[in-house]
C-alpha cells in the first residue's frame, strides 16, 4: 500500500492548529464497533489514536485498529508499547503497519500489567519507549533494522511521545524529554491538563529550552462528564490536572455534562491563542467517540 496517511504530520509541519482524539479498540472481534466509533470523529480531527492495552486490559491489538482505520480511509496513529513485545516483535508490527500506510506512531512503556485485568502476566520490556523511538527512526531513514537488514521498501514514520506538563524551576529541559527529541520524536501529545496556567507555564520552559523548534506539542483535553467524574480523572489517572475550582464549577451546573464541555472549548479557544500550542489530543475516559464529536460539534468542527 503506497499511499501514505500523512495528514497529521503535514498540518503540524504548515502550522496548522491540530485536534487528534483517543479510541480504546473494543474487546470484539469484528471490526464494526471501531468504525462506528471513527466515523463519528471522520473528517473532524487529522488522525485517531488506537490505544496499546490502556490501563494493562486487553482489547483489540492496535496493530490491528490503525490497520483497520487505515484501509478505511481514517488516519490512525498507531500507539505501540514495549510491555507486550520484544525488539523482534515490535519491528515486526512496524514494518507491517507501515505496508498498510500507517506512519503516525506513539511509542510507549505501557502500563503494569499488575494493575490490569490479567495481573499473573509477564512484562517484556526488552528495550524501553526511547530506544523504541531510535529504532524505528532508523527504520524511517535509514531503511534498516537495528542489525543492518535491509527493509525494502523502507518505511516512513512520524514519530510521538507522551509527556506530562509541570511546572519546571530548572534552567536546562528535563533529561529523559530531550533523549525521546533526540531518538526521533516529532510530536508531543500529553496528559489531561484543565490547569491553563500550568499550560502556559511547561509552553514557556519547552521554549525557554528551545525545543518548541524541534517538536510540536499538543495539549491532553476532554469533556468532562460530571463533578464525580472530575475527581475521579484526578485521583486514579497519573498525571491529570484538574484544578478544584473546575470541579467546583461542575458541582454548582444543573447541566455538568454541557458544562464539561464547555470548559473544555473555553480551554481549546484559550489554547488556539497561545504561541508555541500545536493543537490539542482528545480524550473522554469511560465515554463513547460521541462525547468527543459533540464538543467538535460545539467547536465547529
Amino acid at each position: 500500500m503506497n499511499n501514505i496517511l500523512n495528514n497529521l504530520e503535514t498540518s503540524l509541519d504548515e502550522g496548522k492548529f491540530c485536534f487528534t482524539a483517543e479510541l480504546v479498540p473494543p474487546l470484539a472481534a469484528s471490526a464494526g464497533r471501531l468504525l462506528a466509533e471513527a466515523d463519528a470523529l471522520r473528517g473532524r480531527v487529522e488522525a485517531i489514536n488506537v490505544t496499546d492495552g490502556a490501563a494493562a486490559r486487553t482489547t483489540m491489538s492496535s496493530v490491528a485498529a490503525a490497520t483497520l482505520l487505515a484501509v478505511n480511509h481514517i488516519e490512525p496513529v498507531l500507539q505501540l508499547t514495549c510491555r507486550d513485545r520484544n525488539r523482534i516483535a515490535l519491528c515486526a508490527d512496524l514494518v507491517g503497519c507501515a505496508a498498510f500506510g500507517v506512519s503516525n506512531l506513539l511509542l510507549l512503556t505501557g502500563d503494569d500489567p499488575a494493575n490490569g485485568d490479567q495481573p499473573e502476566a509477564k512484562a517484556v520490556h526488552d528495550i524501553n519507549s526511547t530506544a523504541l523511538m531510535a529504532i524505528a527512526r532508523d527504520m524511517s531513514a535509514q531503511g534498516a533494522l537495528p542489525n543492518g537488514r535491509e527493509i525494502d521498501p523502507p518505511p516512513h514514520f512520524h514519530i510521538g511521545s507522551a509527556d506530562v506538563p509541570r511546572h519546571h524551576s530548572g534552567t536546562e529541559a528535563p533529561p529523559a524529554l530531550v533523549k525521546k527529541i533526540d531518538a526521533g520524536a516529532r510530536f508531543i501529545q500529553t496528559q489531561l491538563c484543565y490547569d491553563i496556567d500550568l499550560v502556559e507555564a511547561y509552553i514557556g520552559k519547552m521554549g525557554e529550552w528551545g525545543l518548541l523548534d524541534r517538536v510540536k506539542i499538543l495539549i491532553g483535553l476532554g469533556p468532562v462528564a460530571s463533578a464525580r467524574s472530575a475527581r475521579w480523572m484526578r485521583d486514579n489517572l497519573w498525571g491529570v490536572a484538574m484544578p478544584d475550582p473546575l470541579i467546583q464549577r461542575l458541582e454548582g451546573s444543573p447541566h455538568p455534562k454541557q458544562e464539561g464541555r464547555r470548559i473544555c472549548i473555553e480551554l481549546i479557544e484559550r489554547m488556539q491563542k497561545m504561541e508555541g500550542i500545536a493543537g490539542v489530543h482528545l480524550m473522554a475516559p469511560g465515554q463513547s467517540a460521541a462525547s468527543i464529536a459533540s464538543l467538535l460539534s460545539e467547536l465547529g468542527k
